[in-house]
């Protein structure tokens, strides 16, 4: 199976879970959970429930409960999207070759939008049903590392720290917290969660967390190569936002093409860190590779 086929195949297991357990649209409150089907179901890569899933096989141990672990990364990852489009945030008009949340549903929806998926997240890893087998310390744990990832000291605190650099000379070590964070801590989460999900020991831990902390900085440092180099069309959103924000990125530091070779150094530096796991933890090394070849 090629990486293509194997991110594609991932993606629609992915897509097939969301849509069964998310609420209908006609749910009361019914704008509320269109708005949210709106932008969890309006495509995406899915890297993040799929680095989970992948995170597991390289374990391979049993996981109850992963794909409920997996989707809640993405409920995650789309309430930071819809906040992050709002007017006093980014002010974005397009998010995945669709006109941004609240320019259909208003900011007021758009807000709420945005704290219903993030709430329902942590509803998921916790409901009996949804992770039926799973050790409850276990659970605790990764309900742990998705509030660590996602919160202050994780995801939210890198998107404070990028509001404040705004318009402001920082420089490379400051903007490396703010990608760490901003980008880096939910990835790492992503790994981290698969990993314990499938009962990894301390060492496999260890070393998938480094990994994951290395194809985060990789992943950030493409993003902000494609926000120069990439067309709305392959973006899904208008490009050379970061420079209109008056964002630092890593091709303002060392160029695009510096900055390419960083990201793949990156990768290479990811895929060292799997030398002790076999032929499972290929997907792993292939998503590494695929983050610094995409093109949106």
């Amino acid at each position: 199976m090629t990486i293509a086929e194997y991110l594609e195949a991932k993606r629609l297991a992915v897509d097939q879970f969301l849509d069964q357990v998310t609420p209908p649209a006609v749910t009361p409150p019914a704008t509320l959970h269109e708005s949210m089907r709106y932008s969890l179901m309006a495509g995406g890569k899915r890297i993040r429930p799929i680095l989970a899933l992948a995170a597991a096989e390289a374990v391979g141990g049993e996981a109850p409960g992963l794909m409920a672990v997996a989707c809640s990364l993405e409920l995650i990852h789309t309430y930071s999207l819809i906040h992050d489009d709002l007017p006093a945030m980014d002010n974005d008009d397009f998010r995945r070759g669709k006109p941004t949340n609240h320019k259909v549903y208003g900011e007021a929806i758009a807000i709420l939008t945005g704290d219903a998926l993030l709430t329902m997240a942590f509803d998921w890893i916790s409901r009996p049903d949804l992770m039926k087998g799973c050790d409850p310390a276990r659970q605790v744990r990764l309900i742990q590392e998705l509030a660590h990832g996602a919160g202050n000291r994780g995801m939210v605190g890198g998107q404070v720290l990028d509001i404040q650099a705004e318009n402001r000379d920082i420089d490379l070590p400051a903007l490396q917290s703010i990608h760490k964070h901003k980008t880096g801590m939910l990835i790492r989460a992503a790994v981290r969660m698969g990993t314990i999900a499938a009962g990894a020991t301390d060492r496999q831990l260890d070393d998938l967390t480094g990994y994951a902390e290395d194809i985060g900085l990789a992943f950030q440092i493409a993003d902000d190569v494609l926000n120069v180099t990439g067309t709305r069309e392959e973006l899904g959103k208008n490009p050379n936002t970061d420079a209109e924000r008056g964002k630092k990125t890593y091709p303002a530091f060392y160029g695009v093409d510096g900055a390419r070779r960083l990201a793949d150094d990156c990768v290479e530096r990811a895929v060292g860190r799997l030398s002790s796991f076999g032929p499972t933890a290929d997907p792993l090394r292939d998503i590494a590779r695929y983050i610094t070849a995409r093109k949106h």
